[in-house]
């Protein structure tokens, strides 16, 4: 009768193991899919697949900006204002030949400063 306590005992400790390193990288996989977007204050004009206009976009303060192509889904844009945004990022499987194979999707604007 001990030695089936002593295995349910360690088959229990194993099993809380493998339950909380599953939750952990469940937790990170989805921080994975999280970026965060400094937009600048206007646009600028780009060429995707034909003449547009840009946005400004970095990841952090000490990069330079780069043309962001593409659309946030749930970001509404103003001119003249300097965003700082959560962004959740998602792969798109088979995307048309001239669409991003990611969908960006607003999760918060965490501060809208006039520029």
């Amino acid at each position: 009768m001990k030695n089936i306590i002593t295995i349910l005992k360690g088959t229990f400790g194993v099993t809380a193991l493998f339950a909380i390193t599953q939750c952990t990288t469940t937790a990170n996989a989805s921080n994975g899919n999280e970026k965060t977007f400094i937009v600048g204050p206007k646009t600028v004009d780009c060429t995707g697949v034909g003449p547009m206009k840009c946005l400004q976009v970095k990841e952090n303060t000490s990069e330079k900006w780069t043309y962001f192509y593409d659309h946030i889904q749930g970001f509404t844009y103003e001119p003249g204002y300097e965003y700082v945004l959560k962004v959740k990022t998602e792969k798109i499987e088979n995307p048309p030949m001239d669409a991003s194979s990611i969908k960006y999707t607003l999760i918060k604007q965490v501060s809208k400063t006039k520029k």
